[in-house]
């Protein structure tokens, strides 16, 4: 596979794999739901996030319509009957529920709990309705899933909710059709903050990037409007929203009064004590209406006294069969029930209940996706009465609807950004308009003994010449622990360690052609700590070994090698890594380790060094007041050749600011001066000719020009080569005082 056959098959977006071309669609969808169903044929496998009312069921069922062979579509119990009788109003192939599978029909439909027995190989194509199932990376469903139907060709995933509390549970919902594992996304888009927060967040030069792709496999439309379309009669009714608040004297248990409560288990102690006063509050009102009533709850007891309460509710719990779930829900969805009682778990999801606009809630629990799905059932795109929403809790239940409130904010913000970030890719997907997109370029700088190249570094050490180059210097990009750029170009967007490598030995193959022989490579680095979330497992990967055997496998010979000493504890204060926790030696000190120190790693290429290196030793290079006094000083030479080097500065780099462009993360930080400064001083000679493939902001190149050296640099990242070029102008016109940058460090490499 040569480079550009390799950046190809890199390039991060989920190729179509679908239909070639689409017959002409059903008349009866709206012409935004006809673009969507056409553009997820061709897709293939794909996933529609359309919020509740906008037509999730016709387009799956057109979807399914068009797939060749057997198609499964898994639904939430009851919404089966209900898709089922969608389809004959809607005019579509008729679809058969299926308990088992034991005789596959050309589109059937089971339930979710049912789908363990169904044969993945006896279908072309699988339906998940409401998806976001898929949502928790540690769920019943999730894993089964997507293993279970990871072979089938053509995937549907639809959902209002796929990402409720994180963008990172769109992972799964990629992983299921095959778009990426959620360990890649993780790698490719996400960065842990550490620290007390601990959360995982989208990278900043990774922000344009992961929305692309993510609009490669999804398309998220709140309204038709978000995709370019008219609106029409896709405009919600108005939402009434009443809080009732009962007062309550019952203390709860094992408290000696009536007080709020704070903690989880004492806000469910509290809704225990208050069952009946909310219960008699919300059958006073229900009682007073003949309209239909939706009544939700949160605990069994609430369900039965509510029934007791109001004549004539239908009770649907999660101890009926399945036959009087689906009869009662589907009786409720026609109007043939006045009042049913029910939770969000059973009846939350997928159900179409326009015919009613008073809806309660007797019970709250803390899932605000429970919560906005139970209010979608009625307040929906086709509802045409106001619809009453009634909150009912206790003075001693807490934050209860505080907390609701926060995280219905907390999402509102999330599909808020889902479908900015993704409105204008989706139109282009969608509609086929068109957007701007930047292109690869390349520069070219130099002065009297410095040379800086633009661009892709494997690219571009290929206008070097054969054996042209004394002594390389350089940093490499750390895997996909960090991003720097949004180029697939750059070493750092790599899903995994393994495309990584891949990615690096396109480098090291022109390395070995460009260096003469007997001459040497120094390269720095550090072992990468995982971390359970992504590679399920706490831990280090032997980063510092991969470079060595890829060196290895073109030739080179290992030479040698200098630990860096880093400080444990400011490690500690900076990352607050759990292996160098006080806490955690008390707590489990199998979990605890040491902190992980930079390698200066040196390879060398084999055959006769024509021009010996002199040993350039009349200087110290170091966090110390230690000066030497002639050209081969025995005692500098023993602090040089000692396997750890304890007295480099981490603080002596370049000043970088200045380089930093808005979306850079914090880790930003050039390689010390002095480390670089020991390498040329030990392994080149005054003249010779210094790579660095990965220049940044030429700190390599500094130490080279003050040394006498001459610098080649190829950087890809612009705004770092622009800083690279006054770098080295600078040094070069013998102006250091503005360089030198001694303050805040903020690199974040553990």
């Amino acid at each position: 596979m040569d480079y550009s056959e390799f950046l190809e098959k890199k390039r991060i977006i989920d190729k179509a794999s679908g239909l070639s071309s689409v017959p002409d669609l059903n008349p009866m969808l709206f012409d935004f739901q006809r673009d969507i169903v056409q553009w997820a044929l061709k897709r293939g496998r794909a996933a529609i996030f359309a919020d509740c009312g906008m037509g999730k069921t016709a387009m799956q069922l057109e979807w399914a319509r068009h797939i060749p062979g057997n198609v499964l579509i898994v639904a939430p119990l009851a919404v089966s009957a209900q898709t089922i009788r969608e389809a004959e109003k809607f005019h579509a192939e008729k679809i058969i529920y299926s308990a088992d599978g034991s005789v596959p029909s050309r589109i059937s439909i089971t339930n979710y709990e049912r789908m363990e027995h169904f044969n993945p190989d006896n279908y072309t194509g699988i339906v998940l309705d409401e998806s976001s199932i898929l949502k928790s990376y540690t769920g019943k469903y999730r894993t089964d899933l997507i293993e279970r139907f990871g072979n089938v060709q053509y995937r549907l995933a639809c959902t209002a909710t796929p990402a409720p509390n994180d963008f990172m549970e769109l992972g799964n919902h990629a992983e299921f059709l095959g778009a990426m594992k959620r360990t890649e996304m993780l790698s490719m888009f996400f960065v842990h903050d550490g620290g007390d927060t601990s959360q995982w967040r989208v990278k900043g030069h990774a922000e344009e990037e992961f929305w692309k792709w993510v609009c490669s496999w999804a398309v998220m439309i709140r309204k038709p409007s978000d995709l370019g379309y008219d609106d029409g009669k896709f405009i919600l009714p108005p939402l009434e929203m009443e809080q009732i608040t009962v007062h309550s004297e019952e203390p709860t248990d094992g408290m000696l009064f009536a007080m709020e409560a704070q903690t989880l288990q004492e806000r469910q102690g509290a809704r225990r004590v208050t069952i009946e006063d909310r219960a008699k509050a919300c059958a006073d009102i229900v009682n007073a209406t003949s309209e239909q009533c939706l009544v939700w709850c949160d605990l069994n007891d609430e369900s039965a006294m509510l029934t007791r309460l109001i004549p004539g509710a239908v009770e649907v719990k999660g101890s009926d069969s399945e036959e009087h779930k689906e009869r009662s829900l589907l009786g409720f969805s026609r109007g043939d029930i006045r009042v049913m009682v029910t939770k969000g778990k059973i009846a939350g999801f997928g159900m179409n209940f326009q015919s009613c606009h008073n809806v309660f809630f007797v019970g709250l629990s803390d899932s605000y996706e429970l919560f906005y799905q139970a209010i979608r059932r009625c307040w929906r795109f086709g509802q045409n009465s106001t619809v009453k929403c009634y909150v009912i809790t206790s003075d001693i239940e807490g934050a209860v609807v505080k907390n609701i409130q926060r995280k219905e904010e907390d999402a509102k913000r999330m599909a808020e950004m889902m479908v900015s970030n993704m409105h204008e890719i989706n139109a282009e997907n969608i509609r086929g308009l068109e957007r701007t997109r930047s292109e690869y370029a390349t520069r070219d700088d130099s002065g009297e003994n410095w040379r800086m190249m633009l661009g892709d570094c494997v690219e571009r050490i290929k206008e070097l010449p054969d054996d042209s180059v004394h002594f390389s210097v350089f940093s490499p990009p750390f895997a996909s622990l960090y991003t720097y750029s949004n180029s697939d170009r750059d070493m750092g967007n790599s899903k995994d360690e393994a495309e990584f490598a891949r990615h690096f030995q396109f480098l090291v193959k022109e390395l070995y052609r460009v260096i003469k022989p007997g001459r040497l490579v120094s390269f720095h680095c550090m072992n990468l700590p995982t971390t359970k979330t992504h590679h399920g497992y706490i831990g280090l990967v032997d980063f510092r070994g991969d470079l060595i055997r890829a060196f290895e496998a073109e030739g080179f010979i290992y030479h040698s090698e200098a630990v860096i000493w880093k400080d444990p504890v400011t490690a500690m204060q900076r990352t607050k890594a759990i292996g160098l926790l006080h806490k955690q030696l008390v707590k489990d000190s199998a979990m605890s380790r040491q902190g992980v120190p930079d390698y200066l790693v040196t390879m060398k290429k084999p055959g006769e060094n024509t021009e010996p290196i002199e040993g350039e030793l009349d200087h110290y290079s170091g966090d110390g007041n230690f000066i030497s006094t002639g050209r081969l000083s025995i005692d500098l030479w023993q602090i040089y050749a000692s396997p750890v080097w304890m007295d480099i500065n981490p603080s002596d780099t370049l000043q970088y600011r200045s380089a930093r462009d808005e979306k850079d993360e914090r880790h930003i930080c050039p390689l010390q001066l002095q480390v670089i400064h020991r390498a040329l001083q030990l392994w080149s000679n005054p003249g010779d000719v210094v790579l660095s493939p990965f220049a940044g902001i030429a700190s390599e190149g500094y130490e080279s020009i003050k040394l006498g050296r001459k610098f080649i640099g190829i950087e890809l990242k612009p705004s770092y080569y622009a800083q690279a070029v006054k770098n080295l102008a600078a040094i070069e016109n013998h102006v250091e005082n503005e360089m030198l940058d001694f303050g805040d460090k903020e690199d974040d490499d553990e």
